[in-house]
């Protein structure tokens, strides 16, 4: 096959290399380790440097049909843009890397459907053409399918309502890992926000080109490639820093925040003590009775029994769910009982009990000899990092000040 060597072709084709050897190596690892995130990121990588062939084959000369029609009409034919499918690519990438109990099911599968199609579509047009007509039929031989306006526009439509579906659901985990886990802090995943950027930044250099071209400016092919230059880069970023941000948990938590409406209140019925039951109210505008004030209270003095008596909190992975197991109740009730009598979410609850006992173990001259990161291990916490914010969040000092040696 004909490939002319050039700067431009050969930097597109390190970058082709490249993402394709990280997609094989995501690929395995997400078999090894049975991480469907792992897979999901290794088909994005794989239409990204499919996303990049027509301008690496374009420069290496496989548009010019005086010197490989072959090479012509295997770009004309073979659809490589495939904004369709990396749109829910992402989205299910997402899904599956913040919910470890996230399963892609049969009617997921509906995602795809468009994306499919053209791909069909794309068959249908090289086989009347090629082997049937054995002639430009269905396509006119003179413009690649890839770069209708019809295809670009769906594309960006199908890119944007996808990375926004993405960010919400990023945003509403933040808020749901606070309120159900101990150890939030390190299940952040700072990497989804910085992944969703360089997504983002993909869709407005997509969209400006294409706004300019629609306004009328000619932006030329050599222009255009350092777009695609600036893909290229993205999703090399993607491609190293995704791989290094695959983690593997010791334990599992099921994200069911789209379970409850965030405006629910509760109520307790009068039988509440005795069989620990609540009832949600999901009209906002209904005021908490008295009667659910002092319930509230009798709540408060229970999660702090159970919590001081068994230490609980020294459970690294500690979750919402064992604490309502303990008190036999539901976890999503039970989160709003600690933010109304406590004043902050479970994870601040938590970790607040694990500076409490950090900070009277360093006033203990008997401790003097262990260090602050193994009494902080001690008491619960998983990461220096971690413990540090947490310290001087609920102490407004540093560690060392309260350390006698």
């Amino acid at each position: 096959m004909q490939f002319n060597y050039n700067w431009r072709s050969s930097l597109l084709l390190i970058f082709f290399v490249h993402g394709l050897v990280y997609a094989f190596l995501l690929f395995k690892k997400g078999i090894k380790n049975e991480s469907p995130s792992d897979k999901w990121l290794g088909f994005f990588l794989l239409l990204c440097i499919l996303y990049i062939c027509p301008w690496m084959l374009g420069y290496a000369g496989w548009y010019n049909g005086t010197e490989c029609m072959a090479c012509r009409n295997f770009m004309f034919y073979m659809p490589m843009t495939h904004p369709l499918l990396m749109a829910p690519v992402i989205f299910f990438y997402i899904k599956s890397l913040l919910n470890p109990y996230f399963h892609f099911q049969k009617k997921d599968y509906l995602h795809f459907i468009p994306g499919t199609l053209y791909i069909l579509w794309n068959i249908v047009v090289a086989v009347v053409d090629r082997i049937i007509v054995k002639d430009y039929y269905l396509m006119d031989g003179q413009n690649d399918p890839d770069f209708q306006s019809w295809y670009i526009a769906l594309g960006l439509i199908s890119l944007l309502c996808y990375l926004l579906l993405s960010y919400q659901y990023y945003i509403r985990y933040r808020a749901f890992i606070v309120q159900e886990l101990s150890f939030a802090d390190t299940v952040q995943f700072k990497w989804v926000r910085n992944f969703l950027i360089a997504c983002f930044i993909y869709f407005f250099s997509t969209l400006l080109l294409d706004l300019i071209n629609v306004l009328g400016f000619n932006v030329d092919y050599t222009t255009t490639w350092w777009y695609y230059l600036l893909f290229a880069l993205l999703f090399y970023y993607i491609a190293i820093t995704g791989y290094a941000s695959s983690i593997e948990r010791k334990k599992k938590f099921e994200l069911d925040f789209l379970r409850y409406p965030s405006n629910a209140l509760l109520t307790f019925p009068e039988n509440a003590i005795e069989d620990a039951s609540f009832e949600v109210v999901s009209d906002k505008n209904q005021p908490i009775s008295t009667n659910d004030d002092l319930q509230f209270q009798v709540w408060k003095t229970k999660v702090q029994e159970v919590v001081d008596q068994n230490h609980l909190y020294r459970d690294p992975e500690l979750t919402l769910t064992d604490l309502a197991n303990q008190l036999g109740t539901n976890a999503s009730l039970l989160s709003k009982v600690i933010n109304r009598s406590f004043g902050m979410n479970f994870n601040d609850f938590i970790n607040k009990y694990r500076v409490i006992e950090v900070k009277e173990k360093l006033e203990d001259i008997s401790n003097s000899h262990l260090t602050i990161m193994s009494l902080a291990y001690d008491a619960g916490f998983n990461s220096k990092a971690t413990f540090n914010r947490a310290f001087k969040k609920h102490t407004g000092e540093n560690p060392s000040k309260f350390q006698i040696k």
